[in-house]
């Protein structure tokens, strides 16, 4: 049961180089849950991996997450037509669930990185923004927010990397990383 719904719902962009974008979203749609207010997650471009936090997210009251892609990362050749698929779809769920009005909390997990790679379109993005009911709370993460996003959003985190293992060649590790 809910207790209430947000008056209004804000935009948050989480963006940056930096770890922690997924992390903080994944933060706040705990402690919107905790509250009582529906969250759905939708993830871009990390379907087919096992990523540690959805194992305990899928169990939780309130909080409905999903998945797409392939589980690679995309490379210098471009995004292959299965990524193109993939985003598309997950792309209609974020239409229908933030425009459907029963979540309070949408967050678009690299979707930034949807945008950048030519899988989902700006301008589709911000036309999401503009219709959302008024008392959703959109959460946009990842790497190159485009400058567009960063105007019309209420509230805008970077993440800078300062140092990380990975540059040591440490590789990455369950339950830290992934």
């Amino acid at each position: 049961m809910r207790k209430h719904k947000l008056n209004p719902g804000l935009v948050q962009v989480y963006t940056g180089d930096g770890k922690g974008k997924t992390t903080a979203a994944i933060g706040l749609a705990l402690r919107a849950a905790g509250r009582g207010l529906k969250v759905f997650i939708i993830q871009f471009l990390k379907g087919g991996f096992d990523y540690g936090e959805l194992r305990l997210l899928e169990q939780l009251p309130n909080i409905e997450v999903r998945a797409f892609g392939r589980g690679r990362f995309i490379t210098s050749s471009g995004p292959s037509q299965e990524d193109i698929e993939e985003a598309r779809k997950a792309m209609d769920l974020a239409r229908e669930v933030i425009m459907g009005g029963e979540y309070d909390v949408v967050i678009l997990d690299e979707v930034n990185v949807a945008i950048y790679f030519g899988l989902v379109s700006l301008d589709e993005v911000l036309e999401l923004i503009r219709e959302r009911p008024r008392h959703v709370e959109l959460i946009l993460t990842g790497r190159k927010a485009p400058e567009a996003l960063i105007e019309v959003a209420d509230l805008v985190t970077e993440m800078r990397e300062v140092k990380h293992p990975y540059r040591r060649g440490m590789p990455p590790r369950p339950g830290i990383e992934f």
